[in-house]
C-alpha cells in the first residue's frame, strides 16, 4: 500500500477533516493511477475522494480504540511541529 498513508486510528487529538481527506486523496491517486485526473475523470475522481473520506470518517469514529494503544501522529502533524 501507499506509503504516503498514514495510520489515523488513535490520533489524539482525533484525525482532523484534512488528515481524513489527504489520506483519501493518496488512495484514490494510487488505486487510480492518476496524480492530477483529465477533465474527463475529474468529476468521478473528486467524488471517489469524497466517499472515502466520508467511510473514513465513518470508521474511525467507530471504532473501538483500547486505552493501551499507541498513539498515532500522522505524518502532516510531524511535519508543522517540525517546522515550528
Amino acid at each position: 500500500m501507499c506509503r504516503s498513508i498514514q495510520q489515523l486510528r488513535g490520533a489524539e487529538p482525533p484525525a482532523t477533516a484534512s488528515e481524513i481527506h489527504d489520506a483519501a486523496l493518496q488512495y484514490v491517486r494510487k488505486i487510480s493511477g492518476y496524480r492530477v485526473p483529465s477533465q474527463a475523470n475529474a468529476a468521478v475522481f473528486e467524488e471517489a475522494v469524497r466517499e472515502i473520506a466520508d467511510a473514513t470518517s465513518t470508521l474511525l469514529g467507530g471504532l473501538v480504540v483500547p486505552s493501551n494503544s499507541k498513539t498515532a501522529v500522522p505524518v502532516q502533524r510531524r511535519l508543522r511541529e517540525a517546522q515550528r
